[in-house]
């Protein structure tokens, strides 16, 4: 992900007239209604859409327009695939798909030739986690007979397998995959722990312990560096030309949510393993630090940089991700619903309140969740963190995510992705899996190399 260290001037100048002239016509929430979630997110989903021009003629399929980024557009496309499983409307599949498999490369792994100059390993593993989605939900596969949902995820998955580098800071995956990119010499959190989530992920859907080995190969190496402390924070990144230790200690929804999703899935898959128990619930401790007790204690807030109003056009849209993981940890570690299911409620109906912006009939999603009144902004992000924990809210309504044992239809291809690099795959990546594995596994970022802004670190990138 490469972030951009100034709002546009037009969109900021768009919220602003927006805002000051602004009709209070909050989305209607009745959070007892299953009808009246569906009928909310219906109303954002659009809202969130609008924004996306490649299927029309003469644009990119698959691409958000500028100022958005690559990998925004694999995690919109994640956000409508959970949209459909939620609520059962059809309507953006074909899009959603046509969106997917513009990206996918010759090779079929997220390596498309238009993105693969500034593309890093946290941008291919949301694109990764949209296919994921598509295999575990169930989404409608695409019609191309050589490819599938689970081999796009278990394509990516082997590429960044073979980006492993224990010969720098004991282990772990760079930011960038290309040595040209600003921040080849960053390790971040959220580089990892999307490995690590897709890892577990594939685990439990395959059953395969060598994704297992992986994740809490990733996990155990994360513990060896300051990127995560005791009481499980989960910091930015580490810088390798200082060994790896010095974290940047900005911490983000996104990041404490990708390892949550991650450790949850490693307890469902472990069935119920007292380690990743115990992980799983230091990661939900962790996320007390969004849900500030200023605000209530159950309201979610992008503390790093929501309260100083100098979000970049990325992370408006972390919130959605965080939302996303922990409802579905509910389903993977149900001793988590007490604690999560509050929080989605009361974050939920913060957001409702704060779609009442001026734009789109008087509905238009804001960023600050504590106030009932449109703070002005308007974009992508906002109307994806809105839609995820709106919609949050309807996941006692589904059925928890299949794996390829209890209803999954996704074809695997544990090879995928393999004849895209030269290097040789670890060990564990081919290792043969035994009958005592499952047992035995119970035992993004804003880059910080340019300067201080308020209270968050940027890094400013030319074109």
């Amino acid at each position: 992900m490469l972030f951009l260290n100034s709002r546009s001037p037009c969109l900021a100048l768009w919220g602003t007239l927006l805002a000051s002239t602004q009709v209070a016509s909050a989305i209607q929430l009745d959070l007892s209604s299953t009808q009246s979630i569906k009928s909310a997110a219906s109303t954002v989903a659009h809202n969130m859409m609008s924004y996306y021009k490649g299927n029309l003629t003469g644009q990119t399929v698959g691409l958000l327009p500028p100022p958005y980024y690559w990998w925004e557009a694999g995690a919109m496309f994640d956000q409508m695939i959970h949209y459909w499983y939620y609520t059962g409307d059809k309507t953006y599949n074909e899009v959603v798909t046509q969106g997917l498999m513009a990206q996918i490369s010759p090779d079929k792994d997220f390596m498309p030739s238009n993105q693969t100059l500034t593309e890093g390993n946290d941008d291919q593993a949301f694109w990764a986690f949209a296919a994921m989605s598509a295999a575990e939900l169930n989404f409608p596969e695409p019609s191309r007979e050589d490819v599938s949902w689970l081999a796009l995820a278990q394509a990516v998955f082997n590429e960044q397998a073979s980006r492993w580098e224990p010969t720098t800071c004991g282990g772990g995956l760079r930011w960038q995959i290309f040595s040209w990119n600003k921040g080849y010499e960053y390790k971040n959190s959220i580089s990892n722990g999307c490995f690590f989530q897709l890892a577990a992920r594939l685990a439990r859907y395959t059953g395969n312990q060598t994704y297992a080995d992986w994740a809490i190969k990733t996990w155990d190496w994360m513990e060896t560096t300051p990127l995560v402390t005791p009481q499980y924070n989960i910091y930015d990144g580490v810088d390798m030309r200082d060994n790896c230790t010095k974290p940047i200690p900005l911490e983000w929804t996104y990041n404490i949510g990708t390892f949550l999703m991650g450790a949850a899935n490693l307890y469902n898959f472990t069935d119920g393993s007292p380690t990743w128990r115990r992980i799983t619930e230091g990661m939900l401790n962790g996320t007390k630090l969004f849900f500030p007790a200023a605000l209530g204690g159950n309201i979610m807030q992008e503390v790093a940089c929501e309260p100083q109003q100098t979000c970049n056009y990325d992370q408006p849209s972390f919130k959605a991700y965080l939302s996303r993981w922990m409802a579905a940890t509910t389903q993977l570690a149900p001793f988590s619903i007490n604690y999560i299911m509050p929080k989605l409620q009361a974050s939920a109906a913060g957001a409702a309140k704060q779609c009442s912006g001026a734009p789109g009939g008087g509905n238009t999603c804001g960023r600050t969740w504590n106030t009932a009144t449109w703070d002005g902004k308007v974009g992508v992000g906002e109307e994806m963190s809105a839609l995820s924990v709106i919609q949050a809210n309807l996941i006692s309504k589904v059925a928890p995510p299949v794996t390829a044992d209890n209803g999954g239809q996704s074809k695997s291809n544990p090879q995928a992705g393999n004849a895209n690099h030269a290097d040789t795959p670890d060990p564990l990546l081919t290792r043969a899996i035994t009958t005592g594995d499952r047992a035995g596994a119970g035992i993004l970022t804003t880059v910080v190399l340019g300067g201080l802004v308020g209270s968050t670190w940027w890094m400013s990138f030319g074109s």
